[in-house]
């Protein structure tokens, strides 16, 4: 849980609000992993919270479910091209670049299994950035 935090310094879920009867919250739960090495010894606890886009129906909470992608020609070509000017190409990896898009549409997800507001039980969070199982999340 605490590189979740360190990788996504603005909170994924900000807005605390009472929950809006045109919109349907989105249940959230807990995925539990643990981390081994070669031999097989955890060595690490890792935790995410995720939504259950599952529950989300196409044309009331989402419109469209993609990803945008390059084509393989595109960067086939892109290589050729960079290849034939002598360009050098590099190539690099965010661990957690998925987290960084900012959803446009308005999502609410319920408060996380263990974490409810004891003094607020019926208020639900609206998601600014994108989250693990969100339809919409791929796109942002």
């Amino acid at each position: 849980m605490k590189t979740s935090i360190i990788a996504s310094p603005t909170p994924t879920l900000r807005i605390h609000r009472d929950h809006l009867k045109r919109v349907r919250p989105i249940g959230t739960k807990w995925i539990l992993k643990n981390k081994k090495d070669e031999r097989g010894i955890v060595i690490r606890n890792k935790a995410r919270l995720v939504a259950q886009g599952h529950t989300q129906e196409e044309g009331i909470d989402c419109d469209e479910v993609f990803a945008p992608v390059a084509r393989t020609e595109t960067i086939r070509l892109f290589l050729a091209y960079a290849s034939f000017m002598g360009f050098t190409v590099y190539q690099m990896d965010m661990k957690s670049a998925f987290l960084y898009g900012t959803i446009d549409d308005e999502v609410y997800v319920m408060q996380p299994p263990g974490f409810q507001d004891p003094e607020y039980p019926a208020r639900v969070y609206k998601v600014e950035k994108a989250m693990y199982g969100l339809h919409q999340a791929p796109r942002a």
